[in-house]
């Protein structure tokens, strides 16, 4: 399984900065975990390919690149860009979004060849497919309605967490999956943050390193969705408390498993 996240933030020379403000996850080129960056940092082979989106959750970093990518091929498509989300999730995005004011709605307007947009209902705990991968949306708490998802082929299954301050569903649901080759967690906030982090619904370090331990078997960690300002101190924070198995994901990098 192919995996990276799309930068969103450069540095001076152009190359992907460690502190990015929007979240875009691309599997096999094909399916986007997000959409924060997508129509900015996607390649010619993305846009060439990837017509399904999983939505975790309706907050913008996660959702800006959406509008865009749409608009930038609707009226080429030979096939819709398929939203899969909650039930929840997909409201807010037609009602405060795709709502003509703030952008068109595109699931009302068809390009020379066919629908620009459909949405595409997820439960929690059911899995479903898109192109040979399967996807099960678990439970994440957050401020409003969230997923994390866990993606599956015929070898390898890893799990992204999305926004959240527990991995209670991460834990409950993973123990069901085999040859789990990565975890990509949040962990937004700096300990000295904490109130800050419990109030949004996100995690610490120190938060994270507990919420681990529940996990039902070792696996890799990757962290991501550091909030940008406070990066360096989560980063030396993680590095202090020595959590077995974990680093933080390299913003741009392929990684395969």
């Amino acid at each position: 399984m192919k995996v990276q996240q799309l930068p969103s933030s450069f540095e001076e020379d152009g190359s992907p900065s460690a502190r990015q403000h929007l979240a875009c996850f691309v599997v096999n080129d094909i399916v986007s975990i997000d959409a924060g960056s997508l129509a900015m940092a996607a390649t010619d082979i993305i846009r060439s390919q990837l017509r399904d989106v999983v939505i975790t959750h309706a907050h913008l970093d996660h959702i800006a690149g959406l509008p865009l990518y749409v608009d930038d091929l609707f009226a080429t498509l030979d096939s819709p860009i398929k939203v899969h989300a909650l039930r929840e999730v997909i409201e807010v995005l037609e009602r405060d979004v795709f709502n003509w004011s703030v952008f068109p709605r595109f699931s009302e307007i068809s390009g020379s060849r066919g629908p620009s947009m459909e949405y595409h209902p997820a439960e929690l705990d059911k899995c479903f497919d898109i192109r040979g991968l399967q996807f099960q949306l678990f439970p994440a708490s957050h401020q409003v309605p969230s997923a994390g998802v866990v993606i599956s082929d015929t070898e390898t299954t890893i799990a992204l967490t999305g926004d959240t301050s527990s991995l209670e569903g991460l834990c409950k649901t993973i123990g069901d999956f085999r040859n789990v080759k990565a975890v990509l967690v949040e962990c937004a906030f700096p300990d000295g943050l904490a109130e800050i982090a419990k109030r949004s619904h996100h995690m610490t370090p120190t938060v994270l390193k507990g919420e681990l331990s529940k996990l039902p078997y070792d696996c890799p960690v990757f962290v991501t969705n550091i909030k940008p300002r406070y990066h360096d101190q989560v980063v030396n924070e993680l590095t202090d408390l020595k959590i077995p198995n974990l680093e933080i994901m390299e913003v741009g990098r392929t990684y395969f498993w």
